[in-house]
Formats: C-alpha cells, sequence, structure tokens
C-alpha cells in the first residue's frame, strides 16, 4: 500500500547537472559505485551513533552491512544498507534540489580536467553530488528508506529526465535501497557490465576496501562433493565479504600501500587529487589517540569562501562521531584532511562540548605541531632530495597564503610557521627565501629585515621607496599577499632581527662614515628647504600631514611614505572592502633634496615666496599639487581628483610645446 504519491520537478540547477552527469563523456564510470558505498557507510556510522546518544532508538546494530545484490536477467544493481535511512523530507531536500556546489563552478572545473587531459569523473567526489553519478550508468534509478525510528517509508524515483517520483510507503525496511536499472554495457563508452561480479569486486576493492562496514554480495560457486564415482558438483549460493574493513588509521604505516593511502585520502576528503604528504600518528599515556592526516596536493576551489568546510573526521574508538571538526584543526591549517580516532572521549558528544574539552584542545596542539614540522622537514630537505624540495615548492604555492595566516592567530606557534614560511625578494626573481637565508644574507651593520608590501612584485620594484635600497645593495622582501598586510603589523621581528618597511618611518641606510662624511650637507639642505617644505605642508594640508627631506630617493622627486604604526593604502582598501569604516590616514610626503624639480621648485619659490605664501602664484600651487599627484601614482594610489590632476597636467605639456 501506498499513499501520498507526487510527481515534482527538480531543481532548475540539479536538472543541469544530471544533463552533464549523462551526456558528458566521462573516462572513468566506475565512481558511481564508490559513491553510493560512501553513501551508505556513512548512513551506518550515523545509525551507530543516534543508538548510542538516543536509548529510546530500538534499533538492531548487531549486523550493520552494506549489501550488493545482482539481477542480471533485468541488468538491475542493488545498493543496500541496514543504517540511519532518510525521512520524506530529507529525500526531497538531499535528492530533489542541489543545494551545495554551483553547477557553473562544475562546468568550469570539467571544462578544465578536459583541458589537462585529467579524469573529470574525480569532479563528482570533488563536489560532493555523488548519488547523481548513478545517472552515468542507468537509465532508472529507484530510492527505497526508511529513517530509524519511523514506521512509514518514501520510495523516489527518477529516469534523470526534469521530473521524478515519490511516494509515502506504508513498510519498508530500515535504511536506503538504491536500484539502478543498468545501460546496456559499452566499453568503446567506459560504461562496463555492472552485473558482473568480477568488476564489483573490482571496484570494491580498489575504493571501498578501507570501509569500517562489510560490503557483502551472494555469489555463486561451484563445490565438489565425494570421491571417486561419487564425486559430484553442484551449484551452491554464499554470502561473501568484499572488503577488508581494515581502518588505515589503527595499521602500521609499514602494512599500508600507498595506493591504499592514496584512495583512504579521496574518502575522507571527497578529493580529487593524490595527496601531497601523509602524516600518520599515535599518542599513547594519559590519553590515547590515534591520528591519519594528509596535506593535499591541491588547494579546494572553495578555499578562501566562506562556505569551505575545515576540520578532520572525528572518531571514538571507530566510532564515527562528526565530520568537519573544526576544533581539532585551526582556521589556517583548513586545508589539512583525515582522520582522528580518541579512544576516551565520550560518545555522546557536541561541537559545544569539544570547544571546552581539554583532551581535544591537547590533541589540537600536537596535531598541529605535527602539521608544521613536516612542513619543516619538507622545506629542509637537501638538493639530492628532489622529490621533498618539489614537495614543499608545492605545498607553498597552493597553501603558503593560508599557512601565513596563522602568523596572526597562533602565537604559540608563530616562530615556527615564520621558520616554514618563503618570501618573494630582490634576490632572486624567480626563487623565494626562507627568513634565515634572508638573515644569512644581510650586509654588515643591517640590522632590520626590509620589506615592502604591495599588490604586485612589479608595483613594488618599480616603487620610489626601493631606489636606496636597490643603490646601497639591500635585499628587500616582496610581500603581495593580502594577508601580508595583515601579519606585518603584528609580528614584531624574527630571530632577534626587526621587521621594517621600507614605506613607513624615516630610513636610515648611512654608515657612521658616511653620516659624517655628509653631515654638513644635511645641515645646508636643511637650512634652504626649511621655508618651502612650511609652504608645502600648508598648501597640501589636506592630503599630508608631513613634508620632509629623505635620502631614500636616487631617482625620483618625491614618495609618500607612512609612520610606523600607520594603515598602509592597501590595508585601508582591504578594510573599506570588507564593509569597516576606516579614519583616512594622512601620510608624509618626502622629498628628493637633489632632483631639479625639487630644487626648481625651491628656487621658484624663494623668488616669489611672499605672494606664493598667500596663494597668488597658482603656478606654484599647481606645482605641488603635480609633485603629490605623482608620488600617489609612483606607488600604485589612486589620485582623489584625476580629473583635475590630469587637467593641470595637460595644460602644463601645453605650455612646452
Amino acid at each position: 500500500m501506498t499513499q501520498h504519491v507526487e510527481q515534482l520537478e527538480f531543481q532548475a540547477e540539479t536538472h543541469q547537472l544530471l544533463e552533464l552527469m549523462i551526456h558528458s563523456v566521462y573516462s572513468n564510470k566506475d565512481t558511481f559505485l564508490r559513491e553510493l558505498i560512501s553513501n551508505a557507510s556513512d548512513a551506518l556510522d550515523k545509525l551507530r551513533l543516534d543508538s548510542y546518544k538516543d536509548k529510546d532508538l530500538h534499533v538492531d546494530t548487531s549486523d550493520l552491512h552494506i549489501e550488493l545484490e545482482v539481477d542480471a536477467d533485468n541488468r538491475v544493481l542493488t545498493v543496500r544498507d541496514n543504517g540511519i535511512g532518510m525521512s520524506r523530507a530529507e529525500v526531497v531536500d538531499l535528492i530533489g534540489t542541489l543545494a551545495k556546489s554551483g553547477t557553473a563552478e562544475l562546468r568550469k572545473k570539467l571544462n578544465e580536467a578536459k583541458s589537462a587531459a585529467g579524469d573529470p569523473a574525480e569532479l563528482i567526489g570533488q563536489f560532493g553530488i555523488g548519488f547523481y553519478s548513478t545517472f552515468m550508468v542507468a537509465d532508472k534509478v529507484t530510492l527505497t528508506t526508511r529513517r530509524a525510528g519511523e514506521t512509514e517509508g518514501t520510495r523516489w524515483e527518477s529516469t534523470g529526465e526534469s521530473t521524478y517520483t515519490i511516494e509515502t510507503l506504508d513498510e519498508a525496511p530500515q535504511g536506503t535501497t538504491v536500484s539502478l536499472h543498468l545501460k546496456p554495457a559499452d566499453e568503446d563508452d567506459h560504461l562496463f557490465d555492472y552485473t558482473q561480479e568480477w568488476k564489483l569486486r573490482e571496484i570494491v576493492k580498489k575504493y571501498s576496501d578501507f570501509i569500517a562496514w562489510p560490503v557483502r554480495m551472494q555469489v555463486e560457486r561451484t563445490v565438489t562433493e565425494g570421491e571417486g564415482e561419487d564425486k559430484t558438483e553442484k551449484t551452491v549460493i554464499e554470502d561473501q565479504t568484499l572488503n577488508s574493513m581494515k581502518a588505515l588509521w589503527t595499521r602500521p604505516k609499514s602494512e599500508v600501500s600507498d595506493e591504499e593511502y592514496k584512495e583512504f585520502y579521496k574518502h575522507v576528503s571527497h578529493g580529487w587529487d593524490d595527496p601531497l604528504e601523509i602524516i600518520p600518528l599515535k599518542a599513547e599515556g594519559t590519553f590515547e589517540y590515534q591520528a591519519l592526516l594528509f596535506i593535499p596536493s591541491h588547494a579546494p576551489f572553495d578555499l578562501f569562501t566562506r562556505e569551505h568546510k575545515r576540520g578532520v573526521q572525528l572518531y571514538v574508538k571507530r566510532v564515527f562521531i562528526m565530520d568537519n571538526c573544526e576544533e581539532l584543526m585551526p582556521e589556517y591549517l583548513r586545508f589539512v584532511k583525515g582522520v582522528v580516532d580518541a579512544q576516551d572521549l565520550s560518545l555522546n558528544v557536541s561541537r559545544e562540548i569539544l570547544q571546552q574539552d581539554r583532551q581535544i584542545q591537547m590533541i589540537r596542539k600536537r596535531l598541529v605541531r605535527k602539521v608544521l614540522s613536516t612542513v619543516k622537514d619538507l622545506q629542509g630537505a637537501t638538493l639530492e632530495e628532489k622529490p621533498d624540495q618539489q614537495k614543499y615548492q608545492t605545498f607553498w604555492k597552493e597553501f603558503g597564503r593560508v599557512l601565513k595566516e596563522g602568523l596572526l592567530s597562533d602565537v604559540d606557534n608563530r616562530e615556527t610557521i615564520l621558520q616554514v614560511s618563503s618570501f618573494a625578494s630582490t634576490n632572486s626573481d624567480e626563487e623565494l627565501t626562507t627568513l634565515a637565508e634572508y638573515a644569512e644574507r644581510m650586509n654588515d651593520g643591517q640590522d632590520a629585515i626590509y620589506y615592502m608590501t604591495g599588490e604586485s612584485r612589479q608595483q613594488v620594484e618599480s616603487s620610489p621607496h626601493m631606489e636606496a635600497f636597490k643603490a646601497k645593495g639591500l635585499e628587500v622582501l616582496i610581500l603581495t599577499d593580502p594577508v601580508d598586510e595583515m601579519w606585518v603589523g603584528s609580528v614584531p621581528e624574527f630571530d632577534g632581527k626587526p621587521f621594517q618597511s621600507v614605506a613607513k618611518g624615516e630610513v636610515d641606510l648611512e654608515s657612521e662614515d658616511e653620516k659624517k662624511a655628509s653631515e654638513a650637507l644635511r645641515e645646508q639642505q636643511d637650512k634652504d628647504f626649511a621655508e618651502v617644505l612650511t609652504w608645502l605642508g600648508k598648501t597640501l594640508d589636506e592630503s599630508v600631514k608631513e613634508v620632509r627631506l629623505t635620502n631614500r630617493l636616487t631617482t625620483s622627486p618625491a614618495c609618500l611614505v607612512g609612520d610606523v604604526f600607520d594603515f598602509t593604502p592597501m590595508l585601508e582598501r582591504m578594510y573599506r572592502a570588507s564593509g569597516q569604516l576606516v579614519p583616512e590616514t594622512k601620510r608624509i610626503l618626502e622629498l628628493n633634496p637633489t632632483h631639479p624639480l625639487v630644487t626648481g621648485l625651491r628656487e621658484a619659490y624663494d623668488t616669489r615666496k611672499d605672494d606664493a605664501d598667500e596663494g597668488k602664484v597658482p603656478e606654484l600651487t599647481e606645482t605641488a599639487e603635480l609633485l603629490y599627484g605623482t608620488a600617489v601614482l609612483a606607488e600604485g594610489g589612486e589620485l582623489k581628483d584625476p580629473a583635475r590632476f590630469a587637467h593641470i597636467l595637460t595644460d602644463r605639456l601645453t605650455r612646452t610645446l
């Protein structure tokens, strides 16, 4: 008996996704079974957990398993579990609509995979849309389910077109059954016969051997009875378990193959790539736990979005507790995937309890130290260990921006993060440098680590602020990631050497001998420029807070610098872009006393200072505006009134013709 039968339309985005699944040419359709078994395993985990939490949930957990059933005559493959099941509302919500992973993004990744001669089918796992992969191999999919604790079941059915039917069943077994009415086999299209026992064994062994629950299938076997003339053969049906069910994190590393690690990584991360590094960990003592962590080889597309889920899977005595356990991994290590299996935690835990749990905090500290030490080992590989050197370079390219967030949030491990970080610098156009390597190359008498932030390397290298440093042969770190603007203001030093921005504060690059030799010249310059500097300060009062001479310029007439604790213009723009109100910071205009434009301005002012002080010499005022404007543009900034700047500049150019 059935009741409450409905025919509904797929959400528009879901329908587009189904068309992608059915009509795109995938090279590996076997992944559909991996996804169904993974879903079934999750359902069994959830039932086991709910049965511990809810003592009123009367369910039999003595024989939790996944079952494959084949009807070769009718070409139907069934995947069945006796797990948590789904309610009618959950079926509509989880299968009829697509809440995750936009179709447009999937299309983009699909095209990238094809152009790179990759395997687009791996995107199934990457986008968390495993159930829909069934339509790659089936003309019709029927799902029957009943949630544990409920009396009514639900049947969902679709051919992958624009609609599906859903009906309520008076009776249904607990758990979920997915029946696939298979398409005809077509090996040219990599569509195999999924009713064949050997093929199903191959897929389960390859993708699901580590699943903690038995994956069973009834198989035909020919047995021989009797001996001699009485010997007869007969066919029997027997249940066989297709997977080993060995949790990889409980096995010594020497007993696990690289392929097993790779498949396990793909399972826990829903990833499509191979892991860059495998980190097994076992702790014994006051409290025991085991962990198996992975550093991916590619950053996920949503790594910097709010929707990105972080954290590793938490198990207690091999019982699944939760996915994406944020309490076990800090935000700046959100790319790390894996499993932590604790022995002494309560099974009935929530995220709120975990936030206060001392054991979880201790495990987290150990995991963080282990991940950072692993990165440090990769970084410290010698030239003879090129694979590890290449691994570190890949790691930093993919996750360096994220790791540097820890310089702001993790004070305890700040020194280690600084040690494993790499930066671009003026020492090399291509190779990155560590801070330790920078310190080894520091000039005699240099007591600070110089850096400059900006939006690009080209912008930084062409900045007027760099002129004196280039002339002196001083190395400068080039920091172009947005997070660099944040951490340099919070991290005072590395190995006793302070960080100093070349675009902030006063820069003194002269040796004691040079200072003595140029002392008389500086005193004379200060005296000669005193009045014009005062006039410029008043003229540009709305834009700058001070005008002074500098020795940081060699070829440019002027540059803008901030006080030591001022926000940089880029940091101000970042805060405003995030919706925060930040007061505008006036900066200091520094002039090159040897540049012809600056000396010419001083001479012109000296000849007409009385009129200039009263604002009666517009040519001088306009020159001051041009001087300030060029300093803004030289550092990649934005003018407040670009139209006026262009008008003044055009007028001046016209006069020269």
